[in-house]
């Protein structure tokens, strides 16, 4: 008999141990990604959308299974060996069948073996559904998706993989990033701005200055640049005939002039270029001093990170042209100190 009580004994074990063992496998997908792709007929997608479903039932059939057989162990144990002994000895298998269980060589048993009957498994559960409803102790429900931070979202899309392109990659991190900005980052600072007195004449040696600088537009200055009374379009310049030609930039010039402040954020410049329909705003400070000049192209060169060159566009990097501003018209005044 107790031969016979020894082997119940471990028999149970061996399949306590086997169905602790056993870890149903999750899709890597979410179950939005699961449906999307059921509703465009992918099939593979629908079982697995399925055994999601059935996945608590299996879980919570795996829970009632480990504990009958440890109930069934311990009895067994205390018969065989005595109450004493039969209780140590159940309450150190107790404590320590879940580390056996994880281990490779038992995993690598029983996981095959649950695999190959898992779709029998799951028909079985899904066709007496409502006996496994009685039990069920366990709920596979993810918690809904959420993003706790900027950073958080930042970090996914940087570890995409090959979901997002570069390109498409660099469009996301910039947009999260665009509002944060401030138009004083991207701006043309003043002292390589490249301007034009109202006063000087459209002649044939101006224009060929203006064009080499690489810009299209220009502020019009009334003595300095803390005083801009206009802006001047390239382009239109290229359509005034011989006597126009002749004529000052003040009677050619765009006499509208809008201003924004250097701390102001982009999404508001972007706004603000939007409602205006206009292309260059001038920078200013706190003090109403002009600080630089900023243009819608900059703005939109910020939000898709990368470069925009237009048919005006003569040199590919026009901040290093206005760096060297070849025209030298907005150079600071020397001085010495006494």
């Amino acid at each position: 008999m107790l031969w016979f009580l020894t082997i119940l004994c471990l028999l149970s074990f061996i399949a306590l141990i086997a169905v602790s063992s056993v870890v149903p496998k999750r899709s890597g997908l979410s179950k939005f990604e699961l449906r999307r792709r059921q509703e465009e007929g992918d099939k593979a997608a629908a079982a697995l959308l399925r055994r999601e479903a059935s996945l608590g039932d299996v879980l919570s059939m795996q829970r009632v299974l480990s504990a009958l057989f440890l109930v069934v162990f311990v009895s067994l144990t205390v018969a065989a060996l005595g109450w004493f002994t039969g209780i140590v000895v159940a309450v150190i298998v107790a404590l320590e069948y879940g580390a056996v269980s994880r281990m490779n060589i038992v995993k690598n048993t029983t996981q095959p073996l649950y695999e190959r009957y898992e779709e029998s498994i799951l028909q079985f559960i899904t066709a007496h559904e409502n006996i496994f409803r009685l039990v069920r102790s366990v709920s596979t429900e993810p918690a809904e998706t959420r993003l706790d931070s900027r950073e958080e979202l930042v970090h996914l899309v940087t570890n995409s993989g090959s979901l997002l392109s570069g390109d498409e990659k660099k469009l996301v991190l910039h947009g999260l990033e665009f509002g944060k900005r401030q138009v004083g980052e991207i701006m043309t600072p003043r002292g390589v701005i490249d301007t034009i007195g109202k006063k000087e004449l459209l002649g044939p040696l101006v224009l060929d200055d203006l064009h080499k600088t690489g810009h299209s537009r220009f502020p019009v200055t009334d003595g300095d640049i803390d005083h801009i009374v206009g802006v001047l379009h390239i382009q239109d310049l290229l359509v005034l005939d011989a006597r126009q030609r002749s004529a000052t930039a003040e009677k050619a010039m765009e006499p509208r002039v809008f201003y924004i402040r250097e701390d102001q954020t982009l999404d508001h410049a972007l706004t603000a270029f939007l409602r205006t329909r206009h292309h260059l705003f001038v920078v200013v400070n706190e003090f109403r001093e002009t600080v630089g000049i900023v243009s819608l192209e900059d703005v939109i060169e910020t939000l898709l990170g990368r470069k925009i060159v237009d048919e005006f566009d003569a040199h590919e990097d026009l901040r290093a042209v206005a760096a060297r501003n070849p025209r030298g018209n907005n150079e600071p005044q020397k001085h010495e100190d006494i």
